[in-house]
């Protein structure tokens, strides 16, 4: 079966999880743009609790049009804003030296198309990750996705960390002493703290 699912930025561990059940795997690229997703938003681990990061859309979130079509609003300095995070969370991790100049090229690659920009982060991770699963894109939108296991729209920035307790895989987190851990954060969390090692986890996780 293939598995479809929204194309997410910097998706939570979940998404990634999920991707390495299945042997073949759908973007979906035809659908409208929704806000209040991992569309254009992402969650790290700060040393206050969690840190919610947006890539802000030109004409505001509140607009009616494809998410192809949806543009990155490059008014402010978004960009340095979310590296400074970024660096603010993970620069003490294991890991942080070793992918900081690829996760890094990947924020500042001046894309001005969210769904690129969000296929380009999707492809680098699969790579570093050494996914195997073999990812394509919808031409069309189906709105009932006919012998695919349908995972759109599944993780939602207001429910990611619904099932916390029994959550899996745990690992050691930068600032879990001071805040508990912290479960389905964002892929650089898994990758800043466990490397390589990171695949290996989420397999174990899901059997």
């Amino acid at each position: 079966m293939i598995l479809i699912t929204d194309c997410q930025l910097f998706p939570p561990i979940d998404f990634f999880k999920k991707v390495t059940e299945y042997k073949y795997v759908e973007i979906e690229t035809c659908d409208w743009f929704k806000k209040s997703t991992f569309r254009n938003r992402y969650i790290i681990a700060g040393a206050n609790g969690l840190v919610n990061l947006t890539v802000p859309i030109a004409g505001g979130r509140e607009q009616k049009r494809l998410f192809k079509d949806v543009k990155i609003d490059n008014a402010d300095n978004w960009r340095i804003k979310h590296w400074r995070s970024i660096v603010s969370s993970y620069r003490k991790s294991p890991f942080f030296d070793y992918y900081e100049e690829e996760v890094r090229a990947l924020i500042f690659n001046g894309e001005e198309k969210l769904l690129i920009f969000n296929i380009t982060i999707l492809n680098k991770f699969c790579n570093l990750l050494n996914i195997s699963s073999s990812v394509s894109f919808t031409s069309v939108y189906e709105q009932l996705a006919e012998n695919k296991f349908d995972f759109r729209d599944t993780l939602l920035p207001a429910t990611f960390q619904a099932n916390g307790e029994n959550w899996q895989p745990k690992y050691s987190q930068v600032f879990e002493e001071r805040r508990g851990f912290q479960p389905n954060l964002s892929i650089l969390d898994l990758l800043f703290c466990e490397g390589p090692n990171a695949l290996n986890l989420m397999e174990k996780s899901v059997g």
